[in-house]
């Protein structure tokens, strides 16, 4: 449950990219096409903590930004997912993901992109349902993107990640 956890608060870090306010243009274009590294960390209320690095491959077509994420957890534990993300307007794209429910819409607005959407965390038959929030701010010279995400229990804070994005 920890890997999950933590897997969807580093998957839900996708955003930003290099340029001045015409970079919503193609914000997460020009920062996630090709090959982006990214260290971050999870805890949690119930004093887990981890550790990561991820590789991500992006890949564009047409409309589509296709995202792999490829984690590698402080205790060597591996993990893969991939958001698809499609182009909605000049500043929102919608994205999925086979373990998100529904869809998320993320927003951008000058330097900042913000988004959140629902993980069950247990998709068997007792739900688990949490809800992430994910800001993620691009530097001043283009080159990383901070990322902090809450996760919520019904009104509870549970968890928090953090993540640095790098070309």
């Amino acid at each position: 449950m920890k890997r999950f956890v933590l897997s969807m608060a580093v998957l839900a870090s996708i955003g930003l990219a290099p340029g001045a306010a015409s970079a919503a243009d193609t914000l997460m274009e020009k920062f996630f096409v090709g090959r982006t590294t990214a260290v971050g960390s999870f805890s949690a209320i119930n004093g887990v903590n981890r550790k990561f690095d991820v590789v991500l491959t992006g890949r564009l077509r047409g409309n589509t930004l296709t995202l792999r994420e490829d984690f590698v957890y402080d205790d060597g534990e591996k993990d893969r997912k991939t958001w698809r993300f499609v182009r909605t307007g000049p500043t929102t794209y919608s994205g999925t993901r086979k373990d998100v429910i529904g869809t998320t819409t993320l927003r951008v607005s000058g330097n900042t992109a913000r988004f959140n959407y629902l993980v069950d965390l247990d998709p068997g038959p007792k739900k688990n349902v949490v809800r992430f929030y994910d800001r993620m701010v691009l530097s001043d010279d283009g080159r990383t993107i901070a990322n902090s995400a809450t996760v919520w229990k019904y009104i509870l804070p549970v968890a928090r990640v953090k993540v640095d994005f790098k070309r």
